[in-house]
């Protein structure tokens, strides 16, 4: 039986991921009393009683929390922007490379990815390996997430009804998910990105608009289909299969991702688009498959 801690339960994120753990069999959490949450000594105390602890925290007390734990054999997956980038951390995203569920497996850091950086690269990477899309391209990411995915803050906006139904945001470029979209789509040239918030808790779709430029819709469905043939979680789909409106709560409450290409050759242009769900593929449901993986468990337990 694996212990496993997590730091920052009472979050959304933290949440779903102890629904998802707390009935198995072959997973004991390890539990701080809700009045120590943020003792630094109760939490060091738990770090060490686990076998694998799971961030559920903003940036800065992500890192806090990872120096908390120094020198104890405690195995971490962080779920927080912080350590995505960072030298000597494992990137969680099985599917992305050959190879990387086996460093996932044995790794002692693992860096949860982001949601909208989840759709983004599981789009990109497979063209930029196959040599569809150049590492300078100039690309335009847009996207769509619930609003779960803005913390506390945001959550209680919209349901005590002062946010509006929709609104786009970070118009800026400064977005914390575009460093880990360039380095692990292994982009040179930053894309614009433009994410943005409806009225509905969970899902998301995100989209990469491209000019064919002599390529085909079939080279990219096809470069797509190759390289995620016979993922678990990751489907290549049909863009008819939509039926023209792509809806970003279809695969809420699954750890799944679904990449489809739409345009058409004669209008020259291409939308690759991602569907998923912000909470399960694009948080929780990527942290527990990444856990699953370190724990020696079915990668699909509890998802």
């Amino acid at each position: 039986m694996a212990k496993v801690f997590i730091d920052g339960e009472a979050g959304t994120t933290g949440l779903q991921i102890r629904e998802r753990l707390e009935t198995r069999a072959d997973i004991e959490l390890v539990r701080v009393h809700p009045a120590r949450r943020k003792d630094p000594a109760a939490r060091r105390a738990a770090f060490a009683e686990a076998d694998v602890a799971i961030l559920c925290l903003p940036d800065a007390p992500a890192r806090e929390a990872v120096e908390l734990a120094e020198g104890l054999p405690v195995r971490i997956i962080d779920a927080s922007t912080a350590h995505r980038v960072a030298p000597g951390w494992v990137y969680g995203f099985p599917e992305l490379a050959p190879g990387l569920s086996r460093r996932i497996a044995g790794a002692d850091r693992v860096s949860n990815p982001g949601c909208y950086s989840t759709g983004a690269i599981a789009l990109i990477t497979p063209l930029v390996a196959a040599g569809l899309v150049a590492a300078d391209e100039a690309l335009s990411i847009n996207a769509v997430s619930g609003y779960t995915g803005g913390g506390k803050e945001l959550i209680a906006e919209f349901e005590d009804g002062r946010a509006p139904d929709f609104f786009v945001y970070a118009l800026g470029q400064g977005h914390k998910h575009l460093p880990e979209i360039m380095t692990h789509a292994g982009l040179t040239a930053r894309p614009v990105f433009a994410p943005s918030v409806g009225r509905f808790a969970q899902g998301m779709v995100v989209q990469v608009p491209l000019h064919l430029g002599g390529r085909r819709i079939s080279d990219f469905h096809d470069a797509l289909a190759a390289h995620y043939d016979g993922s678990r979680f990751v489907r290549v789909v049909a863009a008819e299969s939509y039926g023209g409106r792509v809806v970003p709560t279809a695969l809420n409450d699954t750890n799944r991702l679904d990449l489809s290409v739409h345009g058409s050759d004669e209008a020259a242009a291409a939308v690759l688009v991602a569907v998923l769900d912000n909470l399960g593929k694009g948080a929780s449901g990527a942290a527990v498959q990444n856990l699953n993986l370190m724990i020696g468990a079915d990668e699909g337990a509890g998802l």
